[in-house]
């Protein structure tokens, strides 16, 4: 933290202003919060309609036909580019539209950006419903694209700046606990409209529009955070903001002083925040933007999530069967997302990230080698059923170990980590890697399973055993620290706390 809020962060490393857990707060994170409805709902929909016969029938053909001929390889049914763009092309306007919102946040508030991202989400199911041709539906891909960047920019900061340092952890996994519930009512829907032979598949898209709705209303009724008031130099609704989220018996004067002076001291070395992240004193900070979401990404959940009817029919269950092991999958997501919230600032960070590792790569190793016994190098091979429903249950575990780690976690790190001159656009170089990476990995995923088979695992098995020696090396404990106060936890860092200036040196720079 440059400036005064630095030298806070030395003083009061465990200062928490005496804000208690107030209805007011739970309430207005709980809103904020729902902007992962959207996130979820894509996660969950895009590899159920991709399962549906009628879907394909009327835009990918080739498909079917491939899944209809008497010899094919397992790996390699789905194998089309077409049908990658279709699910890829959201997260490549998600990234433009996160590097935007970083900007567009700090002139009209966390608050107006979840807006305009709900309203884009609403627009973008209205025309994937509608579609009738595969433009229609990138088109459609591409406004839901950018609802999404803006709302995954804006809500996890909003979240990190209006909970109580004390609970901080457990509201921010908040965003990830709504997207697993989205992608747990996508899959149920999925579940249910596959079996409406023409137009299920367009009422599957088009109910993107509920959890749009949800946060355009969630949106309407809260505040905004007191830094984005201040930030904007609205400092009596910041207080009024504070007051009201925090209760009368908190010490409402000496946290906005410290939120003004961490703010007063951005602007006293105003140069960028794009820029300014750059410098070698935030270096621990770019590396958390970028590393943290990469490397969510890098553990396979997400081309899991989308691909979940695809790889349970892969490994010998029927479409019907591929959905219901989706509805399940969502399931146990969402109840090891519960666990996180419960957990997360009584144990920490980082032993939730350490064992999550763990067991994921325990699990990939063993689908791994599965499959490769199974279905074997050449995808003809037919797997038994008692292996079929090992593959589900080692996926659920694995589901879980996630939801419990990088899943939540993925939003909380970069949420909390990153100063105030430079957070809005930490977060948005955080959400461009998040939706690069799932742009990339959802553009080649069905190509490198069709390439590398069963061994698609232990690629991502190494890369989970990467970023968990990542973590034990390089991520700090955060548990409990007020923002204002979190250059301190880098500066005792082993590492890091070698290009964290001292506030001194901060203070006198020109």
């Amino acid at each position: 933290m440059a400036g005064g809020g630095f030298a806070v962060a030395a003083a009061a490393p465990s200062a928490d202003y005496g804000g208690r857990v107030t209805f007011s707060v739970v309430v207005t994170c709980l809103m904020a919060a729902s902007g992962g409805l959207i996130f979820g709902y894509d996660i969950g929909i895009s590899g159920g309609v991709t399962a549906m016969e009628s879907f394909l029938s009327a835009f990918f053909p080739g498909v079917l036909r491939r899944m209809a001929a008497a010899r094919r390889d397992q790996y390699c049914v789905y194998d089309s580019h077409a049908l990658t763009a279709f699910t890829s092309s959201l997260y490549l306007a998600g990234l433009a539209a996160s590097l935007v919102a970083s900007r567009v946040t700090r002139a009209v508030g966390r608050q107006a950006v979840m807006l305009a991202g709900g309203a884009l989400f609403f627009a973008g199911a209205s025309v994937n419903a509608a579609a009738v041709n595969i433009a229609m539906l990138i088109v459609g891909r591409m406004l839901l694209g950018f609802g999404i960047g803006f709302t995954n920019q804006a809500a996890p900061v909003y979240l990190a700046e209006t909970a109580p340092p004390k609970w901080r952890g457990a509201f921010t996994t908040g965003f990830q606990l709504f997207l697993s519930i989205g992608n747990l009512a996508a899959n149920l829907v999925n579940y249910g409209t596959s079996r409406v032979s023409t137009w299920g598949w367009r009422l599957s898209l088009g109910l993107a529009a509920a959890p749009a709705a949800v946060i355009l209303a969630g949106a309407l009724l809260i505040p905004d955070t007191p830094s984005s008031l201040v930030v904007r130099g609205r400092a009596e609704e910041a207080r009024a903001a504070l007051r009201r989220v925090r209760g009368p018996k908190a010490d409402v004067d000496a946290e906005l002083e410290d939120v003004a002076r961490a703010v007063e001291a951005a602007r006293a070395h105003e140069e960028g925040a794009f820029r300014r992240i750059l410098r070698r004193e935030h270096r621990h900070h770019l590396a958390m933007a970028v590393a943290v979401p990469l490397f969510q990404q890098l553990t396979g959940v997400i081309v899991i999530a989308f691909f979940a009817p695809v790889l349970f029919q892969t490994a010998g269950f029927g479409s019907d069967g591929a959905l219901m092991g989706a509805v399940i999958l969502g399931a146990v997501n969402l109840g090891s997302t519960l666990a996180s919230t419960a957990t997360v600032d009584r144990y920490g960070r980082r032993p939730l990230f350490l064992t999550g590792g763990f067991v994921m790569i325990v699990c990939q190793v063993a689908v791994a080698w599965i499959m490769g016994s199974q279905i074997g190098g050449d995808g003809e091979s037919a797997m038994a059923r008692p292996y079929s429903l090992a593959v589900l249950a080692l996926t659920c575990v694995f589901s879980a170990s996630f939801g419990w780690s990088w899943g939540p976690l993925t939003w909380v790190i970069p949420g909390e980590v990153f100063p105030v001159e430079i957070r809005s656009a930490g977060q948005g170089i955080s959400v461009a890697v998040n939706l690069g990476a799932t742009f990339l990995l959802t553009q080649t995923f069905l190509s490198t399973l069709c390439a590398l088979k069963y061994a698609t695992f232990i690629y991502y098995a190494a890369w989970v055993a990467v970023m968990t020696a990542f973590v034990v090396a390089f991520l700090p404990e955060t548990k409990g620290v007020p923002l204002e106060a979190m250059g301190a936890v880098w500066e005792r860092h082993w590492y890091w706390g070698r290009f964290v200036q001292p506030p001194t040196k901060i203070n006198e720079e020109p």
